[in-house]
């Protein structure tokens, strides 16, 4: 009787071996984490307040350079703008169960400044080039040490910035077409807790750390064509193509505990490199305008975004037991709809508004703490003030609901299993743009 308790403990031992390497091997598979990833319309500039209704056939500053190239035939003489902006994230989870207990993370969110540049060099009536610099993704989360999902996530970033440079040419009176070829520099940076106490004979021990961290830089293009079919009306549709990144980091992880030490040298998996391949979306954008008398006009957006493939994350890790896989996150392609007026209350002052609405990428089944991701809903409004013949100024604000982004999901014997919702998923963006045409 003693034996067979002897190997029956000796099984279940080794079982919880073996079940604590393929959780290593999946933390250190594991994909990029944030909590509330954004497609980001927002670069500062006068369209934030009407919620980028219209963006693609607006054409009237220089941010249009990076939009639709096509637009910059519309610009009679050369311009630069600058636009400074201000995200204000409040992010807040409500843990309903956790397996390892802890707090709700407190606030994941934070002040985040950004801004944009964007330049129209006028060559010819037909013939504009011009370029621009901002950023049109961005992600990013931080929660405090002991909250209930540390084992998913403590803290994640995947920032970026681009430039864009395009050439927009008038066929004819109605007709204006545009490209430009885009470099994003993107950088990631993910942290998460490693459950220690989990391990068998570790009972007790603080927490380790797991950490990654690189950059890269990916090639992509974007196209634009400009209708004006009768005056006060124009139709813009643009294209951006996706771009591919690679991030290859030697995964750091602090503070492990003996047996997970030993694991990882006996596996070889100590030291290994993990590569993550992403998928920035490709994009395609119909907008209108409509001039209504002098004082009104109307807008809006139709858009569709691949996140479909943005999903399908390719993993590897190079060590002396390889292992590469593709991970599944399900996600779907999104929709985008915006509406937006500018209303003349003087002939120098435009009071604008807006609203838009972008579908979730990932059903509530399938959601996870490291993609967090839900509808959004933005509502806008803003100032565009003419001070001169060469000089416009402009300030908006946009409030953007998130959704409360419900989760429900287990993840091996050293992460649990987490559930909640978003009590507050907001995001508070105010912009200040000035534009100055010579």
């Amino acid at each position: 009787m003693m034996r067979f308790d002897r190997r029956d403990r000796e099984a279940n031992w080794l079982k919880k071996v073996r079940v604590c390497l393929m959780t290593i091997v999946g933390i250190l598979m594991s994909s990029p984490v944030w909590g509330g990833g954004l497609w980001l319309y927002e670069l500062g500039t006068p369209d934030l307040g009407t919620a980028s209704a219209g963006r693609a056939a607006l054409a009237a500053d220089a941010s249009t350079a990076g939009v639709n190239p096509a637009g910059m035939t519309r610009l009679e003489r050369s311009q630069i703008l600058v636009a400074a902006q201000g995200f204000y994230i409040e992010s807040r989870f409500n843990v309903e169960t956790a397996t390892f207990g802890g707090g709700d993370g407190g606030n994941a969110g934070g002040f985040v400044p950004s801004g944009s540049l964007h330049y129209v060099l006028s060559i010819s009536p037909d013939w504009k080039v011009g370029i621009s610099a901002g950023s049109y993704l961005g992600l990013g989360v931080e929660y405090d040490n002991t909250w209930a999902g540390r084992y998913y996530t403590t803290e994640a970033e995947l920032l970026t910035y681009g430039v864009n440079p395009g050439v927009g040419y008038r066929v004819n009176e109605w007709l204006s077409l545009g490209v430009g070829f885009s470099v994003l520099h993107a950088q990631l940076d993910q942290k998460s807790a490693v459950n220690n106490s989990a391990v068998p004979f570790q009972a007790g021990l603080a927490d380790g750390e797991l950490r990654i961290e690189d950059d890269d830089t990916g090639l992509g293009y974007n196209l634009g064509v400009l209708l004006e079919p009768f005056q006060g009306l124009r139709v813009g549709l643009t294209y951006r193509s996706k771009v591919d990144l690679e991030f290859e980091d030697v995964a750091e992880l602090r503070n492990l505990g003996p047996v997970l030490q030993g694991l990882l040298n006996l596996t070889g998996l100590a030291g290994s490199s993990v590569d993550i391949d992403m998928t920035i979306p490709q994009a395609v954008m119909l907008s209108g305008y409509y001039q209504v008398n002098e004082r009104w006009a109307l807008m809006g957006n139709i858009g569709w975004q691949d996140w479909s493939e943005f999903g399908q994350i390719p993993v590897s890790i190079s060590s002396t037991t390889s292992a590469t896989v593709t991970q599944d996150r399900n996600f779907d392609d999104t929709w985008h709809f915006a509406l937006g007026a500018h209303y003349r209350v003087h002939p120098q002052w435009r009071v604008t508004a807006g609203i838009a609405h972008d579908t979730s990428p990932v059903s509530d089944e399938d959601r996870t703490v490291d993609m967090a991701l839900d509808r959004t809903w933005r509502y806008s409004a803003g100032l565009i003030w003419d001070y001169s013949k060469t000089l416009t100024l402009g300030f908006a604000y946009t409030f953007l609901d998130a959704g409360n982004a419900p989760i429900n999901q287990t993840r091996g014997p050293l992460a649990g299993t987490i559930s909640g919702e978003y009590s507050s998923n907001y995001v508070h963006i105010v912009g200040l743009s000035a534009s100055y045409r010579f």
